[in-house]
């Protein structure tokens, strides 16, 4: 079997279930040693005592397949423990190559219905949780690559939404989180490339914990993978952690169900230009109201429409 990562180290964050779990068991059966995270609360909102269980079932696993792996049950949303997260990665595996990050929840309510908490905490740990273990991976392949005097190896495999893509009425919070999280791994690929490190973002559609109520009318076939597991994503993120992925960059991938769809960036798709020296209300309405004159009232177009692909 070819093992493409044979010799990297990794970190996968809210790996203890759903598509962290199967993304960890990926990159290890493809040779990586990987370090297990999960806060190991039980509520899909965050609730619940914290647990190391769920991160050292997921890492006890592994080691039984023959890999290696040890869990981490700190809270990445936390500054000072998600740089206690990167460091132990180091510690135990010398560097770190691959950071894979998956860790989230959900506070789902209108907007104007939201308690600013709810907002405050999905955002916490969705996009400040993103941003912490980004931050302290990217100054330890930065040192590196300075000591090294030219590019070393990093990849950074982060998690948005469709939410973000095609907007999710009853998620403002995660969609907000999700949409920042395209922008910080634009920013990352950026700013990392000429140290050899590659960010991109994925749009998983999975059946876990945190969409049981998305899929519930959606029944698992009686034989065969079920077109909704974890397990069809995670081999794409294990790819986008190899070598092989070296030129893939900054980019958003949309993955579910034996599919794999690459978004581009935004596009213009009209233009218009002022006959003077700014625009007038009268002159505005002249040029864009036609432009959406067919448009029912209150329709929105997002990308996932363009794409093909059903909304979640």
């Amino acid at each position: 079997m070819s093992l493409p990562l044979q010799g990297l180290s990794a970190i996968v964050t809210g790996a203890g279930r759903g598509l962290g779990r199967a993304e960890a068991l990926e990159l290890a059966r493809l040779g990586a040693a990987v370090v297990v995270n999960d806060y190991g609360q039980p509520g899909r909102d965050g609730s619940g005592e914290a647990s190391t269980g769920p991160a050292e079932e997921v890492a006890a696993e592994i080691r039984k397949a023959g890999g290696r792996a040890l869990a981490h049950t700190g809270d990445v949303a936390d500054f000072q423990q998600a740089g206690q997260l990167v460091e132990l990665a180091i510690a135990e595996f010398g560097k770190l190559d691959i950071l894979v990050n998956n860790a989230g929840i959900l506070r789902d309510r209108m907007v104007f219905s939201m308690a600013e908490e709810e907002w405050d905490s999905v955002i916490r740990v969705h996009l400040k949780g993103h941003f912490n273990t980004i931050r302290f991976a990217a100054a330890h392949w930065r040192e590196r690559s300075k000591a090294a005097g030219g590019p070393v190896y990093g990849r950074v495999v982060n998690t948005s939404s469709e939410a973000f893509l095609a907007g999710s009425a009853g998620q403002p919070n995660y969609a907000a989180a999700k949409g920042g999280i395209v922008g910080l791994t634009t920013s990352t690929a950026l700013a990392l490339a000429k140290y050899g490190v590659t960010a991109n973002a994925i749009c998983p559609r999975a059946r876990t914990r945190m969409t049981e109520d998305v899929f519930a009318g959606l029944d698992q076939p009686d034989h065969g993978l079920d077109p909704l597991a974890p397990e069809h994503v995670a081999p794409l993120v294990g790819y986008l952690a190899s070598p092989a992925a070296a030129r893939i960059n900054g980019q958003l991938l949309v993955v579910h169900g034996g599919m794999v769809a690459i978004v581009e960036r935004p596009r213009v798709a009209a233009k218009f230009d002022s006959k003077q020296e700014a625009f007038t209300y009268d002159e505005l309405d002249a040029v864009l109201g036609p432009h959406y004159a067919d448009r029912p009232q209150g329709e929105t177009f997002g990308a996932v429409e363009a794409l093909g692909l059903k909304r979640t």
